[in-house]
């Protein structure tokens, strides 16, 4: 498996709210077949850094072989699931 989808987020961002019932679904969808790896910018602002992340909210999709996609601003189901299909996760059953 080996796929992490990083959520940049913070608190006191209105957007950030919006994308995390998206993610919640999809967690709730996929189950096990990803890991979501939860960044508040507050609290990690180094690994904002290395990430390079200036807007939130910004996903980062990644695999063994590094960054698979990123998304900054809120993004759509269809659009995350299209990243985490090309990151090697198999489609959530209907």
């Amino acid at each position: 498996m080996g796929v992490t989808v990083k959520d940049f987020y913070a608190d006191w961002c209105g957007p950030c709210k919006t994308q995390d019932s998206i993610l919640k679904e999809l967690i709730e969808e996929y189950g096990d077949e990803f890991e979501l790896e939860k960044v508040d910018v507050d609290q990690e602002r180094e690994l904002a850094n290395q990430y390079q992340v200036r807007s939130l909210p910004t996903l980062v999709i990644e695999n063994e072989e590094g960054i698979v996609d990123r998304f900054i601003g809120v993004t759509q189901r269809e659009d995350i699931e299209a990243a985490l299909a090309d990151a090697g996760v198999a489609t959530a059953s209907a």
